[in-house]
């Protein structure tokens, strides 16, 4: 079996496509089951989403698979790495990233500052590469070039969702994962920020989206699953789950979208 240290140097030499293996993955908080025998899957250039209902777990999943909380049980391996044990950083150095529901961003910096702290993993790549990803966020949200000298803590929510989503990018993920996106945006803003997530499926990103808005999960999303209670109940293509009598009653009711 490879050690760590030999994971970490196979899996930089390995190829860009990768899969994320969740088998048998259950999470406690004390005595109490907040996940059970999760199995999931999710490979390079896919959108997964996972919908539910508040407190079925879903923000816990996306916080155990990225170090933040200890499995009780199972195994989550990524690419030929098993991800087991490893620290925050060494996951983030292995192509994870998360995006939190509260963005967590420096309020206190500009836009500018928070991208270049999202890319301090790559800065031994030197200053012309920090720049070439700069522009590429750029471009992907031209917003935040309007306002790269302005303070985080002064954006409205949907430049905050999209600095949050930029900064995670700047550490160039191989997958990057996305809690409630649309947590607070208008409408208007949430279409733009899943265009962005669709676009971002052609780099051969693999994203693991939370999102309680489950009509635009789907539409976005190549595959997903039902979390409730802390168990998976129902999964398979989204394009059928969008038409399954049960989400459709419970999670999408009868509104029409554009």
């Amino acid at each position: 079996m490879l050690n760590r240290v030999d994971q970490i140097h196979k899996a930089a030499g390995a190829s860009d496509s990768k899969k994320l293996q969740v088998n048998d993955f259950s999470v406690r908080y004390g005595l109490v089951s907040a996940l059970e025998d999760i199995n999931l899957t999710i490979s390079s250039g896919q959108i997964v989403s996972v919908i539910g209902p508040n407190g079925a777990g879903k923000s816990t999943l996306l916080n155990a698979l990225m170090g933040l909380l200890e499995s009780h049980r199972g195994s989550v391996s990524w690419g030929d790495c098993y991800l087991t044990g490893f620290e925050i950083a060494e996951r983030v150095e292995q192509g994870l990233s998360l995006v939190p529901e509260k963005r967590e961003l420096f309020t206190t910096l500009s836009v500018e500052d928070n991208l270049r702290l999202g890319g301090y993993s790559k800065l031994s790549l030197g200053r012309a590469h920090t720049l070439q990803k700069l522009q590429s966020i750029y471009r992907l949200f031209p917003r935040l070039m309007e306002r790269r000298e302005q303070l985080a803590g002064t954006l409205s929510g949907g430049e905050r969702q999209m600095l949050a989503i930029g900064r995670a990018l700047m550490s160039e993920p191989r997958l990057l994962m996305l809690d409630e996106p649309s947590l607070g945006l208008a409408p208007r803003v949430t279409k733009e920020v899943f265009k962005v997530i669709s676009s971002l499926r052609d780099t051969g990103v693999a994203i693991l989206l939370i999102e309680q808005n489950a009509r635009a999960a789907l539409q976005v999303s190549d595959y997903a699953y039902l979390l409730e209670n802390g168990r998976i109940t129902l999964h398979g293509p989204s394009a059928e789950l969008i038409n399954n009598p049960k989400i459709i009653d419970t999670y999408l009711g009868l509104a029409t979208t554009n």
